[in-house]
């Protein structure tokens, strides 16, 4: 059986925190679309700026983290900056957490 789309956020809500924030990357509204089709799992995801640093070290923690909670899947992550992250994609817990209401 195929994982689900809240399958694969709750694990990369448990297992990939943005290190310079503290916090989860599906909770800081990073994750903008997750795609299950056949045995691939695709998701597309931001950063809180384009020029992060640790861009490639957050996008490779969710693959990994992907990969292993769902073995057997190929897994792709994907970049994207269109539309560009805002505050508001955030949860209310990660607004307030990070003082933004």
């Amino acid at each position: 059986m195929s994982p689900t789309i809240d399958e694969v956020l709750a694990v990369l809500r448990d297992k990939v925190v943005d290190p310079e924030l503290g916090m989860n990357i599906v909770d800081l509204g990073l994750v903008y679309d997750v795609d299950i089709s056949g045995n691939r799992i695709s998701i597309d995801m931001t950063l809180t700026t384009p020029g992060c640093p640790l861009a490639g070290a957050i996008a490779a923690q969710a693959e990994q983290v992907l990969r292993e909670a769902f073995e057997g899947y190929d897994v792709d992550v994907n970049l994207v900056f269109d539309p560009p992250w805002t505050p508001e994609r955030m949860s209310e817990e990660a607004r307030r957490a990070l003082g933004f209401g």
